[in-house]
Formats: structure tokens, sequence, C-alpha cells
């Protein structure tokens, strides 16, 4: 492993520990039963911080299990390289999104295709 390696490595590390605090602490927020009493802008108002707190708790909950991914390929020693094409992913890429799947390259084949490509590790990573 480089020294750049082990850079990501702990930066992957420190973002899992951060995601697990965040997603306990969403987890823990206790919320009062909604009804339809006489303050119906307070209800909606609650009914809403509810709805975000669990749209936000499910945005870290797949964040986390992307970092994990990313955690495991160092194991397999594939980190680093792109799950379709093979090829190395940029440093640079890597250092702004360590958990990042994809080169550049693939990556924009994949937005331009709705997220599905189709490649020569597409079967091994489940796309297909």
């Amino acid at each position: 492993m480089t020294r750049d390696d082990a850079r990501l490595k702990r930066l992957l590390e420190q973002e899992h520990s951060k995601l697990l605090d965040d997603i306990e602490h969403l987890s823990s927020i206790q919320y009062r039963r909604i009804t339809s009493g006489n303050h119906m802008a307070e209800s909606a108002t609650a009914a809403f911080d509810q709805a975000s707190n669990q749209a936000l708790l499910k945005q870290l909950q797949h964040r986390l299990q992307r970092v994990r991914h990313a955690l495991a390929k160092f194991e397999k020693g594939t980190y680093g390289f792109c799950e379709n094409c093979g090829k190395p992913i940029d440093f640079a890429r890597l250092k702004a999104l360590p958990d990042a799947r994809f080169c550049l390259q693939c990556q924009r084949e994949r937005e331009i295709m709705g997220g599905r490509l189709l490649g020569p590790r597409a079967l091994e990573t489940g796309e297909i």
C-alpha cells in the first residue's frame, strides 16, 4: 500500500466513523405522534421534520454502504480500479471522492445511460 493509498483509506475510515455517529444520532430521535389536533401548522411542521430526518437517514445509510464497499475493496486489493473497465481511477478523483467506484469516463457513460453500465466487469459487480 502506498502512502497515498494509506491516506485515502484513513479518509474512508474517518468518514465511516462519522457516518455511524450521524446515523446513531438520527436513529435515536424520538418523534411524537402526529395527530390532527387544533394546531394544524404545528402538526405539518412536525411531519415535515420527521420526513426530512428520515430522508437524511436513508442518504446517510446509502453513503455508509458506499464507504464500506470501498473499504472492502482495500481488503481485496481492488481499491482504486474502475468497477466497469478495470482501469485505475485517477488519484485526484479518489482524493475528492474516496468511495468512487468508476473512472471518470465510465461514470459519465453511466450517467448518460441512466445508471447502467454494460462493460466487461458489469456482471462481476452485479450491474447485469
